[in-house]
């Protein structure tokens, strides 16, 4: 335990040396209100090292230099999710926070903005002359309940459900109108000789996304915000119909065998290689989508659709999941006057070289380039940007405490493997919220 303990300390402190060595005001110049005085910053990433967010503000960062000589940007880059957080919860917990990093509007991040460490985006926006440039649906996807604004978004994508059209018709199956039909589609589609449904298993946030999909339409997006703090439960209606339809998925053998040790590009595969007849992932996955690559079979019959609606639904068949990715917050200790210089030269240029690399944009006003070579489906499935509504399905990995939501993703591989029941899981996740919500949400 010494030895661990020990480990972790000497980590901290190299990992906090390399950060204050390339980007701690206290090693400059204390700068006027007004100076700017180039240096050093970092910004600690959780993010693809070749995905267009890191390629554009790189060579942004790039540009920013020439004219600031004595500025660089420090990428900090650490793809795989759970050890990035550990390494944001280390360094926030020593006051080692860098200039920016990577961050969703979590509880975690709610501490942050308790403490005093995170600047107030939307202030800071509004100071910039930026925030009305922006999409109020990708703000909205950084706020926390309260509408307050601490992360900056570099995405806009909206998710969908992908299927093969040629897999629909040889099972004689057609596009699901309710969720209810999904679960009816697999019997046909497995005897047909495809996967019905592939899915990533292994990370845990996809199968929360189709838990989120029931509450969504039956009860609005402010469902979640009531269960996470107890005001509403598992085992009330909205809840028991979300439990029960995940149920369904499993007992429908709707999604990959082995499914829960197989991950992101797994998932992705066995839809593009033709094997499964549904995949459900946001735009960000054009690209591998439309590939001129993929075989014709796959590439001329790739459609889809957006969340199927249920009876009696609150929302409109318009509105459904619509994500602004990780956000970039900002550390309030070395916010000056060059990382404000810095961060009005990014944001003034990002959006428009991000359409030109063939994606939606946070701001409003800049239409994608469509990457040559990609079929007519790129196109429109962007033009869907233009029919969303107002309202948008939060994902639930950010709106849990960390505790329910580990064990959450861990409960819904049991139940739709068989290996639990509604009643199993329905219990043990009002158990965890009543024990653990109140510590971050009372």
């Amino acid at each position: 335990m010494k030895k661990h303990l020990a480990a972790l300390a000497g980590a901290v402190t190299a990992l906090g040396l390399a950060l204050a060595g390339c980007s701690g005001p206290a090693a400059q110049p204390a700068p006027t209100a007004t100076e700017i005085v180039p240096r050093q910053i970092s910004w600690l990433l959780s993010r693809p090292a070749d995905g267009s967010v890191i390629t554009i503000v790189k060579k942004l960062a790039e540009e920013y230099a020439a004219t600031h000589p004595g500025f660089s940007l420090n990428l900090i880059t650490t793809p795989d999710r759970p050890s990035y957080l550990q390494k944001l919860q280390t360094l926030a917990a020593a006051n080692q926070l860098p200039e920016l990093f990577d961050t969703d509007a979590t509880p975690f991040t709610q501490k942050l903005v308790k403490q005093g460490k995170l600047v107030d985006v939307e202030a800071m926006l509004t100071d910039l002359g930026l925030l009305d440039k922006y999409r109020p649906l990708a703000l909205d996807y950084q706020r926390f309940d309260d509408k307050g604004l601490y992360m900056v978004p570099f995405e806009f994508e909206m998710e969908f459900f992908w299927y093969n059209k040629a897999l629909f018709e040889k099972a004689g199956v057609g596009v699901p109108k309710t969720l209810d039909d999904i679960a009816t589609l697999c019997k046909p589609l497995r005897d047909s000789g495809v996967i019905p449904i592939s899915v990533d298993g292994q990370d845990g946030w996809p199968l929360l996304r189709y838990m989120s999909y029931y509450p969504f339409r039956v009860a609005g997006p402010d469902y979640i915000d009531q269960l996470k703090r107890g005001d509403a439960k598992m085992g009330d209606e909205v809840g028991s119909k979300a439990v029960n339809w995940m149920a369904s998925l499993g007992s429908s053998d709707c999604f990959q065998d082995g499914f829960s040790s197989q991950g992101y590009t797994d998932a992705r595969d066995l839809f593009t290689s033709g094997k499964s007849a549904m995949y459900q992932i946001g735009t960000w996955e054009l690209a591998s989508l439309t590939s001129k690559d993929l075989p014709a079979d796959v590439r001329d019959n790739v459609d889809f659709f957006t969340l199927p609606t249920v009876d009696g639904a609150v929302t409109a068949d318009n509105e459904y999941t619509v994500v602004s990715g990780i956000g970039m917050a900002v550390s309030k200790q070395t916010y000056d006057p060059l990382m404000k210089d810095f961060l009005k030269f990014v944001l003034d240029r990002y959006s428009e070289r991000l359409a030109q690399s063939g994606h939606l944009t946070p701001m409003k006003g800049y239409e994608p380039t469509i990457p040559a070579g990609s079929s007519e489906l790129y196109k429109r499935a962007l033009a869907e940007v233009d029919n969303l509504g107002d309202r948008i399905a939060f994902p639930w990995d950010t709106k849990l405490d960390p505790t329910t939501n580990t064990l959450m993703q861990q409960e819904l591989t049991l139940l739709v493997q068989g290996d639990s029941t509604p009643e199993a899981f329905t219990q043990k996740i009002d158990a965890s919220i009543a024990e653990n919500g109140p510590k971050f949400f009372g």
